[in-house]
């Protein structure tokens, strides 16, 4: 299990890696440092969103959900929809408008989650937010 740093604005959580999703995290991991920006999400409820568009990824679909539980962060490998990356800070139902998608859970946010819906919501009404991903090493 690894941890990540991510850093949107003043607000800082702590991740940790989901066991079940091994290509994802590589894959994730090797983009780190990484900095881009968080938007709000458009069709699945309240999460916030990072866009990368007609990017491939070779890592498939592993243990998939269209229901992320606040502080889930997941990898959508594209396909049906463009490839994303979204982090739900409340009730979430991840889609797109062909409908229901399904994403790679790996991270779940395990500290600073009262951040979540200030996140969130700075997103919804102050528009993109500057977001940091950093490995943290012992």
């Amino acid at each position: 299990m690894s941890r990540v740093r991510i850093t949107v604005g003043e607000r800082v959580l702590v991740a940790e890696t989901v066991d079940a999703a091994p290509r994802t995290v590589a894959a994730f991991l090797a983009r780190l440092p990484w900095k881009t920006q968080l938007i709000h999400v458009r069709w699945s409820g309240e999460g916030c969103w990072v866009p990368l568009g007609d990017e491939r990824v070779d890592f498939g679909f592993e243990n998939a959900t269209a229901h992320p539980a606040p502080g889930d962060v997941l990898f959508y490998p594209g396909g049906y929809s463009e490839t994303e990356i979204i982090l739900a800070y409340g009730a979430c139902a991840f889609a797109s408008k062909l409908g229901p998608l399904a994403g790679n859970h790996f991270l779940s946010v395990v500290e600073g989650r009262e951040h979540l819906r200030e996140i969130g919501e700075s997103c919804l009404w102050r528009g993109a937010q500057d977001v940091v991903f950093e490995h943290i090493t012992a």
